[in-house]
């Protein structure tokens, strides 16, 4: 039920709602907010409202009484306040246009890339030190600005693709493995042999029969079948000459696990080689978000809670640690519902506030390519939990990720 109240009557306090008056038509940050001053109320009045809705609920004062509230006092449409207003939010609007033209650059050159490593996967058997040489390259270049942003950004953005395939996949533990790498303080030379097993960690799987890979549920020969692929990856990788031993070893133990559970050697602790850790974690978290059976498809937040509560003792806990602040409580991609009643997309998380990331806001109202950005450094509003695409009007989700996939990217350009 809507509550509507006398702009007269309102008072600091106050959460109330603008409706359908378009965001670019008023100076506040936000079409739904708390009111916290009573120069905010002049602002309401000079835009010529007189009645706005209201919610209790999220309401920390109660509006004016009837009888109580003051009369109407003449407003400046010029008053400094408002201009004030006006010229922040159309410095915020330039500033969110450079924004969005950074995610769409980083669409763009995940796309690029992704390519790139699908040519390189898919030569590696015929021309394997060609294919090398080629991958080394897109790693330098996946590397540079990794090491010189100062601000390194992960964009998951969109939805899932029906036949993800192999590039894809790898492209998203190489660049998830690298983000780690970078945040575990790794060399540059580390970070290549990192980059390069991560590329090349799962190339064994192309001697493995797709339904054994795609069978959740392997019966025993099956998942000794699909186990062998650490195998076979190691026989393609004796095909490149000169490959360091660092690659190999991401490539021959990303499946192995800090207690000893895991595969083939039942390797446990430090005596797991510190690149193949990072690369399991990547690809065990890429693994949650992208099953080949997309109805088991967690989101990005589930993924690092079902990894912590349920699989912690599989990972170096430094590492995991240090992986869930590099991408956040709430990862890039993550659909979340905020405290004053919007549905947004994460896009970027803040690696000292990690429950303050960039939302790309649902607004039926803004064109899709003018979505608002908002940090929530600077909002009142507040995530209050992260929620299923599935639970989601199909509006929301086309609107928020309207190209039908997750991707990756490191953009190390802003």
């Amino acid at each position: 039920m809507k509550h509507t109240v006398a702009v007269d009557r309102l008072k600091p306090g106050v959460f109330i709602s603008l409706g359908e008056m378009r965001w670019l038509d008023h100076p506040f940050l936000l079409n739904r907010f708390r009111l916290s001053s009573s120069e905010q109320i002049k602002v309401l009045r000079s835009l010529g409202l007189k009645t706005v809705e209201w919610d209790p609920a999220r309401s920390t004062a109660q509006p004016l009484p009837e009888t109580a509230h003051p009369a109407a006092e003449e407003v400046d449409f010029s008053s400094a306040v408002l201009n004030s207003m006006l010229d922040a939010k159309r410095q915020r609007t330039e500033r969110v246009r450079g924004q969005r033209e950074g995610l769409a650059r980083c669409e763009r050159l995940f796309e690029q890339e992704t390519t790139g490593v699908s040519d390189i996967l898919r030569d590696l058997g015929s021309r394997p030190n060609e294919s090398y040489g080629r991958a080394k390259t897109t790693i330098g270049r996946l590397i540079g600005p990794l090491l010189d942003a100062q601000s390194v950004a992960v964009h998951l953005v969109n939805m899932k693709v029906k036949e993800p395939g192999l590039a894809f996949h790898a492209m998203n533990v190489t660049v998830l493995s690298l983000l780690l790498g970078k945040s575990a303080r790794l060399s540059e030379e580390e970070m290549r042999f990192l980059g390069l097993g991560a590329m090349f960690h799962d190339i064994g799987k192309i001697d493995v029969p797709t339904r054994v890979l795609r069978n959740a549920q392997r019966t025993s020969a099956e998942e000794q079948f699909y186990q062998a692929h650490v195998g076979y990856g190691i026989k393609h990788a004796s095909a490149i000459n000169d490959l360091p031993v660092p690659v190999k070893n991401v490539i021959a133990c990303h499946h192995e696990r800090w207690d000893g559970s895991g595969f083939p050697n039942r390797l446990a602790g430090p005596k797991i080689p510190r690149l193949a850790r990072i690369a399991a974690i990547a690809n065990r978290y890429d693994n949650l978000c992208n099953p080949f059976d997309l109805k088991l498809a967690k989101t990005p937040a589930e993924a690092v809670a079902f990894m912590f509560k349920h699989e912690k003792a599989h990972y170096d806990p430094e590492l995991l640690q240090i992986f869930v602040k590099a991408i956040g409580v709430y990862p890039p991609g993550s659909f979340v519902s905020l405290s004053d009643g919007s549905i947004g997309l994460v896009v970027e998380t803040n690696s000292s506030e990690l429950l303050q990331p960039l939302i790309m806001l649902y607004d039926p109202s803004v064109p899709r390519n003018e979505a608002l950005l908002l940090d929530l450094r600077e909002a009142e509003t507040t995530i209050e939990a992260a929620i299923s695409p599935a639970k989601l009007p199909l509006e929301v989700v086309e609107y928020l990720a309207p190209r039908g996939r997750i991707d990756y990217y490191i953009d190390g350009t802003r």
